[in-house]
């Protein structure tokens, strides 16, 4: 399956930046919730261990989550939650683990059926999904971890995943937030890093969004306000959609401000 190595390559393509990091270094803060480079390690580590364990064993993954899940209704934070759950483990030893994990998930579903059906914290999801959100996880995080390093990331085309999960999530964008979904979906129409053109839904000149690939995977994935790229929009559903954009599960979350999310 293309999309487990697509996953391990985002993966270590955020290694590359982290593996030159002195201790001191994984506990700066990002621009995201104050989060430290070692807190967003910690969460990609524990649900790349989840996702895991969902691909190969549904009692292994019901086991680990089921605490986690208990937590979250007594008002725990993930960050709260992956705390306990890591038991200490952070700094340089957490990047050794979370990067030896990242070869196991990507394993883990490169020899499974893309369409079974893996139980998750939500609805089960197909393993293409499932692994896709994983790259999808990875790819926004990271973002705040290149931001806060000063660096710039150069994509590749396997983001055109997180693309089709940011169009394929238009209608639960508004669903979340308790909306009517508008219909029809708007075209979306993204230049690809490699200068390829990406399209979805049927043109609709007054019903667009339109762009490099990457703004529009900030915005679908949250790490930047649509203010802050130059993705064009046109109609009032295309308009209101890249407002409020929202790719992830859970409950409906804001977008960041315009200006507050950039890199160092």
């Amino acid at each position: 399956m293309q999309q487990a190595q697509d996953f391990l390559d985002e993966s270590m393509a955020l290694s590359a930046i982290l593996e030159p990091l002195e201790e001191k270094d994984f506990f700066r803060k990002t621009l995201f919730k104050s989060w430290t480079i070692d807190d967003v390690l910690g969460h990609l580590y524990m649900f790349n261990h989840a996702a895991a364990l969902s691909a190969r064993d549904d009692e292994a993954f019901e086991a680990f989550f089921a605490p986690v899940r208990a937590e979250l209704e007594e008002g725990k934070s993930l960050v709260e939650i992956q705390v306990g759950w890591l038991d200490g483990l952070n700094g340089r030893k957490l990047y050794d683990v979370w990067l030896k994990n990242c070869t196991e998930t990507a394993e883990a579903y490169s020899e499974i059926d893309p369409k079974a059906r893996l139980k998750w914290a939500g609805p089960e999801m197909s393993a293409r999904s499932s692994i896709t959100a994983r790259q999808m996880e990875t790819w926004a995080h990271g973002q705040e971890v290149f931001d806060v390093l000063g660096a710039t990331r150069e994509d590749g085309d396997r983001i055109r995943n997180i693309a089709h999960l940011g169009v394929s999530t238009f209608g639960w964008t508004f669903i979340t937030r308790q909306e009517d979904v508008p219909e029809p979906a708007p075209h979306v129409k993204l230049t690809a890093p490699s200068g390829a053109i990406w399209e979805w839904n049927d043109p609709q000149p007054h019903n667009l969004v339109e762009g490099p690939a990457c703004e529009f995977c900030q915005v679908v994935t949250q790490v930047r306000n649509i203010a802050d790229t130059s993705l064009k929009t046109v109609g009032p559903t295309a308009e209101r959609w890249m407002a409020i954009a929202q790719c992830f599960a859970g409950p409906p979350e804001t977008p960041p401000a315009p200006g507050s999310r950039h890199a160092a």
